[in-house]
């Protein structure tokens, strides 16, 4: 949380040069509203009846300052330019690392209940706007304000009444403004919220494509995807058709100051309150004036629209990390002491106490939902239990630092995920700076290594997204190379033969031999036949241990382990 808050604060000081820049901006367009008094003063002044000649140097002196205004307007715009989409860019990129980062550092737990969707949508959507709301809109709407102030404390001097009259409707559109607050905050979350189920139900269509076209549902038969998208089209017109006239009003209002100005103005000079000149100064005045503050008004909605979306990332940002600050050990015994684990209200282990021995094999075997996965979660760390702890040669897991954990622990899942890279670098991600010896003699060893070799490119072979583009059995020997090459004392299999043809599985079980040599190795695994010859057995049953032994012992005990190894043999020569 330290390193976000430290990031949140660099992204604060960067708004200081945009938003200074814009603000100077905004000042040095006050210069033509001075020199266009000046000139008209010099012209009244010659045209005023006193005889006096036209000052021609003085007028030429202002176009000469107006020449060097346009330098330096120039100037000052590209710098507020530069600084406020250069500084938006930077801290997009910076942003978006540091919350991705942030996400890899919460627990299994918090993310499995979030839709990924909402998650992309956030880091993606929501992210950009809430920094061109910061880093564009929020300069913007500071410079915008400056110039309008100015002028109104600058012609309270001159003539106190025409300057309230200029700006009398004001307080009254930010009214309008303040009172739409709570119709927009409501209007624009549902606009969220229907842009994010709109990316859930697209994203839905292309992964699920093909059994739609297997079961025929593409076209109208398909309601959920036209559905998504016609409720977002619903949500963006009401959101425009209430807040517009919101936004209409509040601008009506602004400008018409300049005509309660000029019915204020008309009178006192009728009545001979106020010189020509000075009714004049304000008509140049009040003619542009009001076009900054309009922009401001304007943008002014749509900066509420993205703070909204910034909002919804603030919780996430502050959600707290897996903490720790002791060392893992090198290697260890695993220990449960009285561990109940339930996701959300469903508790699927319960009072569970047992000892994982250090380079021995475990193996967690039991019927589908008795709590093999999550108990083998729990000893990666991926969740902490919610009573009970879990210790590592007798340090809690809890107290040691997550990425000095997992560096004593590979994975080989039963669905393999592939990155979208070369196969090199699929097996690298094991260990980050492994030689191309040290990746092609970890290939060998999971068996993997000749048929990457018959692959076009071998090695430098790209892989689809998830290993789209590879075999079941291909994929999990990369995996099990990638864990080869990591060289971690705990190994954790989760079911990794289960769903492998028997040419595939005997490949595999070849790598998983070569894998799990002197090392802590905890697998869960369905067929039993797999495991006959672990050190121990554990056999779990609604998320408590039934039994637990040799297989000899098991199947001489002739309770929940030796009917499911018979159901197996009597199901293993079933033929369709």
């Amino acid at each position: 949380m330290g390193a976000i808050k430290n990031i949140t604060i660099g992204r604060t000081e960067r708004l200081y040069k945009p938003v200074g820049f814009t603000m100077l901006a905004n000042l040095v367009n006050i210069v033509p509203f001075c020199l266009s008094v000046e000139a008209v003063r010099v012209i009244f002044n010659a045209f005023d009846g006193s005889g006096l000649p036209l000052d021609t140097t003085r007028l030429w002196c202002i176009v000469g300052i107006m020449v060097v205004y346009m330098l330096v307007m120039v100037l000052a715009e590209r710098a507020a330019y530069r600084a406020n989409f250069r500084g938006a860019y930077e801290m997009s990129a910076s942003g978006r690392i540091s919350l991705a980062e942030h996400l890899r550092k919460l627990s299994l737990g918090f993310l499995s209940r979030r839709d990924p969707g909402e998650l992309s949508s956030m880091l993606i959507t929501d992210f950009t706007l809430a920094e061109t709301g910061i880093s564009h809109h929020l300069p913007q709407l500071m410079g915008a304000v400056v110039m309008p102030v100015l002028a109104f404390v600058s012609m309270v001097w001159v003539d106190w009444r025409m300057a309230v009259a200029m700006f009398a409707a004001l307080p009254l559109a930010v009214l309008v403004l303040w009172a739409s607050t709570f119709a927009q905050k409501k209007l624009s979350g549902r606009q969220i919220q229907a842009k994010i189920n709109a990316g859930n139900r697209l994203e839905e269509y292309l992964r699920g494509i093909r059994v739609m076209k297997a079961y025929n549902l593409l076209g109208d038969r398909f309601v959920r995807l036209r559905d998504a998208f016609a409720e977002l089209r619903r949500a963006c017109i009401r959101q425009e058709a209430l807040l517009g006239p919101f936004v209409l009003l509040s601008i009506t209002l602004v400008r018409a100051g300049l005509t309660l100005m000029v019915l204020c103005g008309a009178y006192l000079l009728l009545g001979g309150q106020l010189s020509l000149l000075t009714f004049v100064l304000f008509l140049v005045v009040g003619s542009r004036v009001f076009d900054p503050l309009t922009s401001a008004l304007t943008n002014f909605t749509e900066f509420r629209y993205f703070s909204i979306a910034g909002g919804r990332l603030l919780p996430l940002m502050h959600q707290p990390e897996r903490s720790g600050s002791r060392r893992s050990p090198e290697a260890g015994d695993i220990r449960l002491e009285h561990v109940s684990f339930a996701y959300q209200e469903q508790e699927v282990l319960h009072d569970l106490s047992l000892t994982l021995p250090c380079r021995s094999f475990t193996a967690l075997v039991g019927p589908s939902g008795s709590g093999k996965s999550t108990l083998m979660k729990l000893c990666a760390r991926f969740y902490d239990p919610q009573r009970g702890r879990v210790y590592f040669n007798g340090v809690p897991m809890d107290e040691i630092e997550p990425e000095s954990l997992m560096s004593r622990i590979s994975m080989v899942f039963q669905d393999v995920y592939l990155f979208q890279d070369t196969i090199r670098n699929n097996i690298r991600f094991g260990k980050a700076d492994a030689t191309d010896e040290e990746i092609i003699s970890a290939a060998r060893a999971a068996c993997c290594h000749d048929f990457i070799m018959r692959l076009p490119r071998g090695y430098d072979t790209m892989v689809g997204e998830g290993g789209c583009t590879l075999s079941g059995g291909e994929k999990q020997r990369i995996s099990i190379a990638r864990a080869i090459l990591k060289d971690a004392p705990v190994i954790l299999l989760d079911e990794a033969t289960a769903s492998l043809d028997p040419e595939n599985e005997v490949d595999v079980q070849r790598a998983i031999d070569t894998l799990v040599q002197g090392r802590t190795v905890i697998a869960i695994a369905h067929r039993l036949k797999t495991i006959m010859n672990a050190d121990r057995i554990i056999v779990l049953d609604n998320g408590r241990v039934a039994e637990q032994g040799t297989h000899a012992d098991l199947m001489h005990a002739d309770g929940l382990y030796a009917r499911l190894w018979r159901m197996q043999e009597s199901t293993a020569g079933w033929k369709l």
